[in-house]
């Protein structure tokens, strides 16, 4: 991800305003739409939907910066619900689901992924704590997880967290590795991210998979 979508490292942002005593959510309508997310799964959508964080990198990057965390979820749902099928138009504009519409039918469990949990699998390890490692240059189209400010960086690793599956998708947003491999924490130096600019006493960690590392 080369976009807005992609803010780490970042400057001249504005600060985060903590809210003390926040609640789960500020608005009733942000709970419904939280609750859409956990109810598209028994009519198989996620096997059409591809990766919801893809799909978030699809917002236009002026409403990314400008719409609050659930109205850039309600988005998703009501793009992905037209695109699917899921619901009309006229549906979506009336608010209600129209009688004549029969209900989809619910689809067979066949998840597309070995989702996003530790997996109980025995891989082998290409790095352990205290190696050196230099993150991979990549620029997809799709989604990944490796930041940009850390690309083609050296830092030094200092725990193995174990199997999980890389989430990296395609441009049409369909999982493209899918393969089990380690997750590490990674420690870089400030000045190696950000040179002169960054403290000399300052460090950021970040979980990076064994596909974004090689040893330098």
């Amino acid at each position: 991800m080369n976009s807005i979508h992609d803010m780490g490292g970042m400057e001249n942002m504005e600060p985060l305003e903590i809210e003390v005593d926040e609640p789960v959510f500020h608005d009733p309508w942000e709970g419904r739409v939280y609750g859409l997310l956990m109810s598209w799964g028994p009519w198989g959508r996620w096997q059409e939907w591809g990766s919801f964080r893809y799909a978030l990198e699809q917002i236009d990057p002026a409403d990314y910066l400008s719409w609050s965390y659930y109205e850039k979820w309600f988005s998703v749902h009501e793009r992905k619900a037209l695109e699917t099928g899921l619901v009309t138009e006229a549906e979506l504009q009336a608010g209600s689901a129209d009688p004549a519409i029969p209900v989809p039918e619910l689809a067979a469990y066949s998840p597309p992924s070995l989702g996003s949990r530790k997996l109980d699998m025995d891989e082998p390890a290409g790095f352990k704590p205290g190696d050196l490692a230099r993150t991979r240059e990549l620029n997809p189209t799709g989604h990944i997880r490796l930041p940009r400010y850390v690309r083609d960086k050296i830092g030094e690793v200092v725990s193995d967290n174990g199997v999980y599956a890389l989430q990296d998708t395609n441009e049409f947003g369909v999982r493209t590795g899918n393969t089990p491999q380690h997750v590490y924490t990674v420690r870089f130096e400030a000045r190696e991210l950000w040179g002169e600019r960054g403290h000399e006493k300052d460090v950021i960690h970040v979980d990076l998979w064994e596909e974004y590392l090689e040893h330098p």
